[in-house]
């Protein structure tokens, strides 16, 4: 009887280097994550962490090595295209439109997916169900990142890359967000999560960046440094 082999990660970086300002901030990085995974990583500020998750959404490329989804590497044009509509991004930056209403900020990402009916629900879950109509520009800077969140579940893609998603959010936003986390894995999601603020997510693997060295000075710093000389 043959031996069923185990099942590919869906994302697996395979000695992945990268490189950014002439310096390389990622050295041979080798992670696999599983349905249902999630991965944090930590360290110092500029240390890389978004870069990574930048990396992993397809904004840049590594400098070495290779990011496999179900096998195929990412940057190959035709595979980019399959991979990018699995990813649900969330940033520092909130994308927040201040002159719609709270719920209009959610329902316009979800009608560009082609998906109904989930919006209401996932500001209700946020906490954010009795403002849905009012304007985005009266939400606290906590009430803009659950709105972000929101969102997140509206959309509903299978692989999150959080960008410090826990900025800004008091305990109980916190403890929604370890909520929504462990509630998209157990439905097979993967979560990546950069952040300097603890959060809880069962049996994730961690990764932790090491600072970044001092950059050594390339010609071009040379000649800035001359003009202003």
């Amino acid at each position: 009887m043959a031996l069923r082999k185990p099942p590919l990660p869906r994302i697996l970086l395979n000695d992945v280097s990268c490189m950014r300002n002439a310096q390389q901030i990622l050295r041979h990085v080798n992670v696999s994550v599983h349905d249902g995974g999630a991965l944090v990583l930590t360290g110092s500020n500029g240390s890389g962490k978004t870069t990574f998750l930048r990396m992993l959404a397809g904004f840049s490329k590594p400098s070495a090595g290779q990011i496999l989804w179900n096998g195929h590497d990412i940057t190959q044009s035709g595979i980019f295209h399959q991979y990018k509509l699995q990813l649900n991004w969330l940033s520092l930056k909130d994308a927040v439109k201040e002159k719609f209403t709270v719920l209009d900020n959610v329902q316009w990402f979800e009608v560009l997916e082609g998906k109904y009916g989930k919006s209401m629900p996932a500001l209700e879950l946020m906490g954010l169900g009795r403002l849905a109509k009012d304007k985005a520009r009266m939400l606290s800077m906590g009430q803009r990142k659950r709105l972000q969140l929101a969102r997140l579940l509206a959309i509903d893609r299978p692989i999150w890359l959080l960008d410090e998603p826990s900025v800004a959010l008091d305990e109980e936003g916190v403890r929604l967000l370890e909520y929504i986390i462990a509630e998209h894995r157990k439905k097979g999601g993967i979560v990546i999560v950069a952040t300097h603020l603890p959060i809880q997510i069962e049996d994730a693997l961690n990764l932790r960046l090491p600072p970044r060295f001092p950059r050594r000075m390339t010609l071009v710093d040379m000649l800035d440094r001359a003009d202003i000389a």
